[in-house]
Protein backbone atom coordinates (compact mmCIF):
# COMPACT_ATOMS: atom_id res chain seq x y z
CA UNK A 1 0.00 0.00 0.00
CA UNK A 2 2.74 2.48 0.92
CA UNK A 3 4.57 1.74 -2.31
CA UNK A 4 1.38 2.20 -4.35
CA UNK A 5 0.67 5.53 -2.66
CA UNK A 6 4.22 6.71 -3.39
CA UNK A 7 3.95 5.70 -7.04
CA UNK A 8 0.69 7.59 -7.49
CA UNK A 9 2.03 10.62 -5.61
CA UNK A 10 5.20 10.70 -7.75
CA UNK A 11 3.22 10.47 -10.99
CA UNK A 12 0.79 13.22 -9.97
CA UNK A 13 3.50 15.59 -8.76
CA UNK A 14 5.41 15.14 -12.03
CA UNK A 15 2.44 16.80 -13.77
CA UNK A 16 2.17 19.74 -11.37
CA UNK A 17 4.17 22.97 -11.10
CA UNK A 18 6.98 22.82 -8.56
CA UNK A 19 5.75 23.69 -5.08
CA UNK A 20 2.06 23.15 -5.96
CA UNK A 21 0.70 21.44 -2.83
CA UNK A 22 -3.09 21.47 -2.40
CA UNK A 23 -4.38 21.54 1.16
CA UNK A 24 -8.05 21.26 0.21
CA UNK A 25 -9.68 18.31 -1.52
CA UNK A 26 -13.16 17.97 -3.02
CA UNK A 27 -14.96 14.80 -4.13
CA UNK A 28 -17.78 15.39 -6.63
CA UNK A 29 -20.74 13.02 -6.72
CA UNK A 30 -23.03 11.98 -9.59
CA UNK A 31 -23.77 14.83 -11.97
CA UNK A 32 -21.83 17.39 -9.93
CA UNK A 33 -18.70 17.53 -12.09
CA UNK A 34 -19.35 21.03 -13.45
CA UNK A 35 -17.82 22.46 -10.28
CA UNK A 36 -14.37 22.22 -11.89
CA UNK A 37 -15.42 24.94 -14.34
CA UNK A 38 -15.10 27.39 -11.45
CA UNK A 39 -11.41 26.61 -10.85
CA UNK A 40 -8.64 28.81 -12.18
CA UNK A 41 -5.37 27.58 -13.73
CA UNK A 42 -6.69 24.04 -14.07
CA UNK A 43 -4.54 20.95 -14.57
CA UNK A 44 -6.43 17.73 -15.31
CA UNK A 45 -5.16 14.14 -15.05
CA UNK A 46 -7.24 11.13 -16.07
CA UNK A 47 -7.73 8.46 -13.41
CA UNK A 48 -6.79 5.85 -16.00
CA UNK A 49 -3.28 7.32 -16.18
CA UNK A 50 -2.56 7.42 -12.44
CA UNK A 51 -0.99 4.28 -10.89
CA UNK A 52 -3.51 2.62 -8.55
CA UNK A 53 -6.50 4.64 -9.81
CA UNK A 54 -9.32 3.16 -11.89
CA UNK A 55 -11.33 4.66 -14.71
CA UNK A 56 -14.95 5.43 -13.85
CA UNK A 57 -17.77 3.51 -15.55
CA UNK A 58 -20.85 5.38 -14.31
CA UNK A 59 -22.39 8.27 -16.26
CA UNK A 60 -22.00 11.56 -14.41
CA UNK A 61 -18.54 10.60 -13.09
CA UNK A 62 -15.93 12.02 -15.47
CA UNK A 63 -12.98 10.21 -13.88
CA UNK A 64 -10.46 13.04 -13.67
CA UNK A 65 -8.26 14.48 -10.94
CA UNK A 66 -8.41 18.23 -11.44
CA UNK A 67 -6.07 20.72 -9.78
CA UNK A 68 -6.72 24.44 -9.65
CA UNK A 69 -7.08 27.56 -7.56
CA UNK A 70 -9.96 29.01 -5.56
CA UNK A 71 -9.43 32.52 -4.21
CA UNK A 72 -5.68 31.98 -4.25
CA UNK A 73 -5.89 28.60 -2.50
CA UNK A 74 -4.78 25.42 -4.24
CA UNK A 75 -7.32 22.59 -4.43
CA UNK A 76 -7.54 19.10 -5.86
CA UNK A 77 -10.90 17.84 -7.09
CA UNK A 78 -12.00 14.29 -7.78
CA UNK A 79 -14.34 14.76 -10.73
CA UNK A 80 -16.30 11.60 -10.04
CA UNK A 81 -15.59 8.49 -7.99
CA UNK A 82 -15.60 4.72 -8.33
CA UNK A 83 -17.94 2.56 -6.25
CA UNK A 84 -17.82 -0.85 -4.61
CA UNK A 85 -20.88 -1.91 -6.61
CA UNK A 86 -18.81 -1.59 -9.79
CA UNK A 87 -16.79 -4.55 -8.53
CA UNK A 88 -14.00 -2.65 -6.80
CA UNK A 89 -12.56 -3.49 -3.41
CA UNK A 90 -12.85 -0.83 -0.70
CA UNK A 91 -9.07 -0.44 -0.86
CA UNK A 92 -9.48 0.59 -4.51
CA UNK A 93 -12.50 2.79 -3.80
CA UNK A 94 -10.70 4.75 -1.07
CA UNK A 95 -7.19 4.74 -2.56
CA UNK A 96 -7.60 8.27 -4.01
CA UNK A 97 -8.20 9.62 -0.49
CA UNK A 98 -4.93 8.05 0.65
CA UNK A 99 -3.15 9.73 -2.24
CA UNK A 100 -4.80 13.10 -1.55
CA UNK A 101 -3.47 12.92 1.98
CA UNK A 102 0.01 12.04 0.68
CA UNK A 103 0.13 15.11 -1.58
CA UNK A 104 -0.78 17.42 1.30
CA UNK A 105 -4.58 17.59 1.63
CA UNK A 106 -5.75 18.38 5.18
CA UNK A 107 -9.40 19.36 4.54
CA UNK A 108 -11.79 17.23 2.47
CA UNK A 109 -15.21 18.25 1.13
CA UNK A 110 -17.20 15.12 0.19
CA UNK A 111 -20.29 15.62 -1.95
CA UNK A 112 -22.86 13.18 -3.25
CA UNK A 113 -26.21 12.89 -4.94
CA UNK A 114 -28.63 11.40 -2.42
CA UNK A 115 -32.19 10.30 -1.97
CA UNK A 116 -34.22 11.96 0.77
CA UNK A 117 -35.76 9.95 3.58
CA UNK A 118 -36.81 13.11 5.42
CA UNK A 119 -40.02 14.75 4.16
CA UNK A 120 -38.46 18.16 4.86
CA UNK A 121 -35.87 17.75 2.09
CA UNK A 122 -36.86 17.56 -1.57
CA UNK A 123 -35.01 17.45 -4.90
CA UNK A 124 -32.90 20.60 -5.15
CA UNK A 125 -32.11 20.74 -1.42
CA UNK A 126 -28.56 20.91 -0.09
CA UNK A 127 -28.01 19.04 3.17
CA UNK A 128 -24.88 19.20 5.33
CA UNK A 129 -23.97 15.86 6.85
CA UNK A 130 -23.74 15.76 10.62
CA UNK A 131 -23.19 12.00 10.86
CA UNK A 132 -23.63 8.77 8.92
CA UNK A 133 -24.80 5.19 9.25
CA UNK A 134 -22.76 2.56 7.42
CA UNK A 135 -25.14 -0.08 6.07
CA UNK A 136 -22.80 -1.25 3.31
CA UNK A 137 -21.82 -4.24 5.44
CA UNK A 138 -18.17 -3.37 4.88
CA UNK A 139 -15.39 -1.27 6.39
CA UNK A 140 -12.28 -0.17 4.44
CA UNK A 141 -10.04 -0.61 7.50
CA UNK A 142 -10.55 -4.37 7.77
CA UNK A 143 -7.19 -6.12 7.55
CA UNK A 144 -3.69 -5.21 8.64
CA UNK A 145 -3.36 -1.63 9.88
CA UNK A 146 -0.43 0.46 8.68
CA UNK A 147 0.46 2.85 11.50
CA UNK A 148 2.07 5.16 8.95
CA UNK A 149 -1.42 5.83 7.59
CA UNK A 150 -3.42 6.05 10.81
CA UNK A 151 -4.41 4.36 14.09
CA UNK A 152 -5.80 0.83 14.39
CA UNK A 153 -9.01 2.11 16.01
CA UNK A 154 -9.82 5.61 14.70
CA UNK A 155 -12.38 7.64 16.62
CA UNK A 156 -15.52 8.49 14.62
CA UNK A 157 -17.26 10.66 17.22
CA UNK A 158 -16.86 13.66 14.93
CA UNK A 159 -16.53 12.07 11.51
CA UNK A 160 -17.63 15.41 10.03
CA UNK A 161 -15.56 18.26 11.47
CA UNK A 162 -17.80 20.53 13.59
CA UNK A 163 -15.67 23.65 13.07
CA UNK A 164 -15.54 23.49 9.28
CA UNK A 165 -19.18 22.37 9.12
CA UNK A 166 -20.13 25.48 11.11
CA UNK A 167 -18.13 27.57 8.65
CA UNK A 168 -20.10 25.99 5.81
CA UNK A 169 -23.35 26.75 7.59
CA UNK A 170 -22.35 30.41 8.17
CA UNK A 171 -21.39 30.77 4.52
CA UNK A 172 -24.74 29.37 3.41
CA UNK A 173 -26.51 31.94 5.57
CA UNK A 174 -24.45 34.75 4.04
CA UNK A 175 -25.28 33.53 0.52
CA UNK A 176 -28.94 33.04 1.47
CA UNK A 177 -28.67 29.38 0.50
CA UNK A 178 -30.98 27.09 2.44
CA UNK A 179 -28.79 24.36 3.94
CA UNK A 180 -30.33 21.50 5.86
CA UNK A 181 -28.49 19.08 8.11
CA UNK A 182 -28.94 15.36 8.52
CA UNK A 183 -27.66 11.82 8.84
CA UNK A 184 -26.53 10.02 5.67
CA UNK A 185 -27.13 6.28 5.34
CA UNK A 186 -24.61 4.56 3.07
CA UNK A 187 -25.70 1.38 1.26
CA UNK A 188 -23.85 -0.88 -1.15
CA UNK A 189 -26.12 -0.62 -4.22
CA UNK A 190 -26.45 -0.74 -7.16
CA UNK A 191 -30.18 -1.44 -6.80
CA UNK A 192 -32.19 1.36 -5.29
CA UNK A 193 -33.73 0.74 -1.90
CA UNK A 194 -37.15 -0.82 -1.35
CA UNK A 195 -39.91 1.15 0.39
CA UNK A 196 -39.51 -1.16 3.42
CA UNK A 197 -35.78 -0.39 3.58
CA UNK A 198 -36.51 3.34 3.41
CA UNK A 199 -38.94 3.00 6.34
CA UNK A 200 -36.28 1.06 8.29
CA UNK A 201 -33.66 3.75 7.66
CA UNK A 202 -36.05 6.45 8.85
CA UNK A 203 -36.60 4.50 12.09
CA UNK A 204 -32.81 4.23 12.50
CA UNK A 205 -32.51 8.02 12.31
CA UNK A 206 -31.32 8.54 8.74
CA UNK A 207 -32.38 11.54 6.67
CA UNK A 208 -30.61 10.66 3.40
CA UNK A 209 -29.47 7.59 1.54
CA UNK A 210 -26.83 6.91 -1.10
CA UNK A 211 -24.26 4.46 -2.43
CA UNK A 212 -21.00 6.26 -1.58
CA UNK A 213 -19.33 8.57 0.94
CA UNK A 214 -19.23 6.51 4.16
CA UNK A 215 -16.10 4.51 3.34
CA UNK A 216 -14.32 7.56 1.96
CA UNK A 217 -15.08 9.43 5.17
CA UNK A 218 -13.81 6.55 7.31
CA UNK A 219 -10.47 6.59 5.46
CA UNK A 220 -10.24 10.39 5.62
CA UNK A 221 -10.75 10.27 9.39
CA UNK A 222 -8.20 7.46 9.68
CA UNK A 223 -5.75 9.74 7.86
CA UNK A 224 -6.47 12.69 10.16
CA UNK A 225 -8.27 14.88 7.63
CA UNK A 226 -10.98 17.37 8.55
CA UNK A 227 -14.10 16.29 6.65
CA UNK A 228 -17.23 18.14 5.56
CA UNK A 229 -20.08 16.33 3.82
CA UNK A 230 -22.75 17.79 1.53
CA UNK A 231 -25.62 15.85 0.00
CA UNK A 232 -27.47 17.17 -3.02
CA UNK A 233 -31.00 15.79 -2.92
CA UNK A 234 -31.94 14.42 -6.33
CA UNK A 235 -34.95 12.24 -5.49
CA UNK A 236 -37.26 11.10 -2.73
CA UNK A 237 -36.76 7.64 -1.26
CA UNK A 238 -38.60 4.64 -2.70
CA UNK A 239 -42.25 4.58 -1.75
CA UNK A 240 -42.36 8.26 -0.75
CA UNK A 241 -43.75 9.20 -4.18
CA UNK A 242 -45.18 7.22 -7.07
CA UNK A 243 -42.18 8.02 -9.28
CA UNK A 244 -39.79 5.24 -10.32
CA UNK A 245 -36.15 5.90 -9.47
CA UNK A 246 -33.70 6.24 -12.36
CA UNK A 247 -30.08 7.36 -12.73
CA UNK A 248 -31.17 9.79 -15.45
CA UNK A 249 -33.39 11.58 -12.93
CA UNK A 250 -30.50 11.75 -10.46
CA UNK A 251 -28.19 13.35 -13.05
CA UNK A 252 -30.89 15.77 -14.20
CA UNK A 253 -31.63 17.00 -10.69
CA UNK A 254 -27.93 17.17 -9.76
CA UNK A 255 -27.27 19.39 -12.76
CA UNK A 256 -29.78 21.92 -11.41
CA UNK A 257 -27.88 22.13 -8.09
CA UNK A 258 -24.39 22.61 -9.55
CA UNK A 259 -24.29 26.41 -9.46
CA UNK A 260 -25.60 26.66 -5.91
CA UNK A 261 -23.19 23.98 -4.68
CA UNK A 262 -20.24 25.59 -6.47
CA UNK A 263 -20.85 28.99 -4.89
CA UNK A 264 -21.19 27.46 -1.43
CA UNK A 265 -17.99 25.41 -1.79
CA UNK A 266 -15.88 28.26 -3.14
CA UNK A 267 -16.99 30.83 -0.59
CA UNK A 268 -16.32 28.35 2.23
CA UNK A 269 -12.93 27.34 0.85
CA UNK A 270 -11.97 31.02 0.59
CA UNK A 271 -12.44 31.32 4.37
CA UNK A 272 -10.25 28.37 5.35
Amino acid sequence: MLQKITQAKTYIESHLPQGFSPKIGVILGSGLGHYVDLLKNKISISYADIPGFYATTIEGHEGKLVFGEVDGKTVVVMQGRIHAYEGHSLEEVTFPIRVMKAIGVTHLFVTNAAGSINEAYHPGSLVMLKDHINLTGRNPLVGKNLKELGPRFPDMSHAYCPDVSNLLKQTAQELKIELGHGVYCGVLGPSYETPAEIRMMRILGADLVGMSTVNEVIIANHAGMKVVGISCITNMGAGMTRAKLTHEEVKREADKINEKLGNLLNKTIAKL
